[in-house]
């Protein structure tokens, strides 16, 4: 079952305290974004954070599931309502984790 834009949209707007937020569709569901590097997912319409010690220690307790097989466990949001909590929880997952290696240009092939 693939998200609902409108579940994705919903769970943007509830972090735009943390910083500048965008989704990008990725295998028929969503990530989210920080200030340039992804820090969740939507899968399934549940909301997945990027699991990190700094995020796991704004949110004690907090359950941990899987966005896709195979993927490593994150943190389960399971009801992205408190916009104070979120918009710390992704700041301090922001924080911990690194920006996207830049992607290498292709070089264009010579022709003869």
């Amino acid at each position: 079952m693939a998200s609902r834009p409108e579940y994705v949209a919903f769970v943007c707007d509830q972090l735009r305290e943390a910083g500048e937020i965008s989704s990008r569709k990725m295998f028929g569901e969503y990530g989210i974004y920080c200030d340039g590097k992804i820090v969740a997912m939507v899968c399934d319409d549940l909301f997945y954070v990027k699991k990190t010690a700094a995020g796991a220690a704004v949110v004690p307790g907090c359950p941990e599931g899987e966005p896709y097989p195979g993927a490593k466990p994150c943190l389960l949001i399971e009801n992205p309502e408190d916009r104070e909590l979120l918009g710390r929880l992704i700041r301090a997952t922001w924080e911990e984790l690194p920006f996207p290696k830049p992607k290498k240009k292709k070089e264009k092939s010579a022709k003869a």
